[in-house]
């Protein structure tokens, strides 16, 4: 704990709960995006679970990634877990992607904060493919996610042509 921020054992069981891959019905209640936070004392990293999504809340979206990422607050950093669909010239992926969304405008003493517990949290929940940091409105386009996963070769994201 470098920055003195605990991990919630609630961020390990959502990680965990992300990662289980459920079938038929089941799949509806997965999760999609787990959003963690900072605690307003500042002592522990917890779920944010008013804007944590699940398939169910997803599944009529017209942009699923758009429907993610405007979870996101304008001016609050948080921590992501997104289960991110999308399809390459080889195959079709899901991969599990920690987002760091730190804004331009968020207060600086919380970007601190975030940014010095990142590592702890990651050490956490191991095990993560990719790491998306976003700290623009502009660096949270589609096309900034589709290089992080590949570039030229990905097709599509969440079921839209790229």
């Amino acid at each position: 704990m470098a920055s003195g921020v605990a991990i919630s054992d609630e961020v390990v069981k959502f990680y965990d709960l992300i990662r289980v891959r459920k079938q038929g019905e089941q799949e509806k209640e997965r999760f999609k995006l787990v959003m963690m936070r900072i605690s307003d004392d500042q002592k522990s990293i917890i779920v944010d679970h008013a804007n944590c999504l699940k398939n169910k809340d997803v599944e009529n979206a017209a942009d699923i990634f758009e429907t993610v990422v405007s979870k996101l607050p304008p001016k609050e950093c948080r921590y992501c877990l997104y289960d991110c669909h999308y399809a390459t010239t080889e195959s079709v992926k899901e991969d599990l992607i920690f987002i760091m969304w730190a804004p331009e405008n968020a207060n600086l003493k919380s970007k601190m904060l975030y940014a010095s517990s990142r590592n702890d949290l990651k050490k956490k929940i191991p095990g993560l493919k990719f790491e998306w940091q976003v700290n623009d409105p502009s660096d949270i386009h589609k096309s900034c996610l589709v290089e992080k996963l590949g570039g030229p070769v990905v097709k599509s994201l969440e079921g839209k042509p790229i």
